[in-house]
């Protein structure tokens, strides 16, 4: 890629600016180490900088995620749980995993009881909510498991080919096709599910510096990955900042997530009729782009450790940015999905459970100390200073006649003015 000239040099005291050196002693300091040794992805991006010149954060983001060698979701890492950088609710229990089912045996009851309902995972890891989602099925809903055609897709063939091995392990190498893209999918009728997927999807980082918006890139400046901004590439980003952030303060970042409204336009087309189920960390435009932010929402995660230093270890660190749930909404809308409702994973998962008295909780031999286990993970869950109101969950469908969720019953009503489009 060509470099780009005339960049704006972004202020010192920004985030990730520390220079690489000073980032592996603080590291080091804190592992009682030596300095640490750049990643083989940093090496490869400050020698492609230094060669070619400075290129989109999007463009820096997508190459740390998902390098086709040194990718943070393409090396074959353990991401998830103790021995990854962080926990999704899959990791923590089954109980996650169980209530959704209970949520899909729904949906289908809701359209009729097809004879083939496919559930389409995208991003689905280790295969945990797979494996927990089917076992839970056959107990709430066997009719439906009988008709059930469950897909996992997980992009490139790396990942697929561990999740197929985990599959089997798990002997369900014949339950679950296994896709490397949603291009490879036929339309179907059913639920397109996904839980944080679209943080990771690469964005691009706009500002107001000196009284206009400017891009963020990335360049090699004394050796250093060093962040500098520069025009905007796109006008699709001006007008996203335009309608969903409005006016920025000086000085003040978000993020724009195009690939996130690809993403939801790609799903509807494959969707003939059915839901689109989609659980990540995030809110809705009007609560997500406000003044207690004013550095976006970008963060790492390596070892279960958060930082706001985007430059630290790349490719070994996971890279996230909070979701926009009021474009996933209108770009849907756009392209023929009718929103169902918008919730926290508390609520969610609340309703779905209070019918039973959260009886999906417990394995059948479980004595009172499990039992106590099992609670504690369901708090973490649902807790509303955690996960429980981090996470929300968006339900868009097509073809189904107002249907009315049990997942839902508990949202609050959404309006033009709550989603933030202002339309």
């Amino acid at each position: 890629m060509t470099g780009l000239k005339f960049f704006t040099a972004a202020p010192s005291a920004g985030r990730g600016m520390a220079k690489p050196e000073e980032r592996r002693a603080s590291l080091a300091a804190g592992q009682g180490q030596g300095p640490v040794q750049p990643t083989p992805l940093e090496t490869f991006l400050l020698e492609m900088l230094e060669r070619w010149g400075a290129i989109p954060f999007e463009r820096y983001m997508r190459l740390c995620l998902y390098h086709p060698v040194w990718g943070y979701y393409t090396q074959g890492r353990d991401r998830t749980g103790v021995a990854g950088d962080y926990f999704t609710s899959p990791d923590l229990h089954p109980v996650f995993a169980r209530l959704v089912a209970r949520q899909a045996a729904e949906m289908w009851h809701l359209m009729g009881c097809p004879a083939r309902f496919s559930w389409v995972e995208m991003g689905a890891g280790r295969g945990l909510f797979a494996r927990d989602f089917l076992h839970g099925m056959k107990n709430v809903a066997p009719d439906l498991a009988a008709a059930l055609d469950y897909v996992a897709i997980e992009s490139g063939p790396g990942p697929c080919a561990r999740l197929r091995e985990r599959l089997r392990q798990e002997g369900l190498a014949g339950t679950v096709g296994v896709l490397a893209d949603l291009e490879q999918l036929t339309p179907i009728t059913g639920c397109f599910f996904s839980n944080e997927l679209v943080d990771a999807f690469p964005v691009a980082v706009v500002a107001r510096a000196d009284g206009e918006l400017k891009e963020m890139y990335v360049s090699a400046r004394g050796g250093a990955l060093s962040e500098q901004l520069g025009p905007l590439r796109n006008p699709a980003i001006a007008a996203a900042v335009a309608r969903y952030a409005g006016r920025l303060e000086e000085g003040q970042r978000v993020e724009v997530n195009l690939a996130a409204t690809e993403w939801i336009r790609a799903v509807a087309e494959k969707l003939l009729r059915g839901f689109v189920l989609t659980v990540d960390y995030g809110h809705l435009a009007s609560h997500l782009y406000t003044a207690d932010r004013p550095q976006g929402t970008l963060l790492t995660y390596r070892r279960h450790t958060p930082s706001e230093d985007v430059f630290s270890a790349p490719g070994e660190s996971d890279l996230t940015a909070h979701v926009n749930f009021s474009a996933l909404i209108d770009v849907g809308r756009e392209a023929g999905l009718e929103l169902t409702g918008f919730t926290s994973q508390e609520r969610f998962l609340m309703a779905l459970g209070e019918a039973n008295q959260f009886a999906d909780l417990y394995e059948p031999d479980a004595d009172e100390v499990q039992k106590l286990k099992a609670r504690l993970k369901l708090k973490r869950l649902i807790h509303p200073q955690g996960m429980g109101n981090i996470f929300k969950v968006l339900i868009q469908h097509r073809g189904v006649a107002s249907p009315q969720l049990s997942g839902l019953k508990f949202e609050a009503r959404l309006t033009s003015r709550t989603t933030g489009t202002g339309d």
